[in-house]
């Protein structure tokens, strides 16, 4: 399948890359391993992640945990694509607006 982000999930990673970089000295790479590691896991087995529920559009939004660094991948399976929807932190009260 192939996967592609949106540009708010792009800018979300991006964003989260460089404070995990600046701030995580002892593992600055580790958001970036973890991430890569859920996406491979996700093109492998799409149902992979828990639903979350239902986005704008009315299409099942499934997300994933990186325990590590504490984030989640929401992420959609449209027409043999799956859409990264948003990363964002799992320590937040709510949820993203998708």
């Amino acid at each position: 399948m192939r996967l592609r982000f949106t540009p708010r999930a792009l800018r979300e990673a991006k964003r989260i890359k460089t404070w995990w970089s600046s701030n995580r000295l002892g593992a600055p790479d580790l958001f970036e391993e973890e991430l890569d590691d859920a996406l491979e896991r996700i093109v492998a087995t799409p149902r992979l992640g828990i639903t979350y529920g239902t986005g704008r559009f009315d299409v099942q939004v499934l997300r994933v945990l990186l325990p590590k660094t504490e984030n989640h991948v929401y992420y959609a399976l449209d027409e043999g694509e799956i859409v990264v929807l948003s990363v964002w932190g799992a320590p937040r009260e709510r949820g993203p607006k998708l």
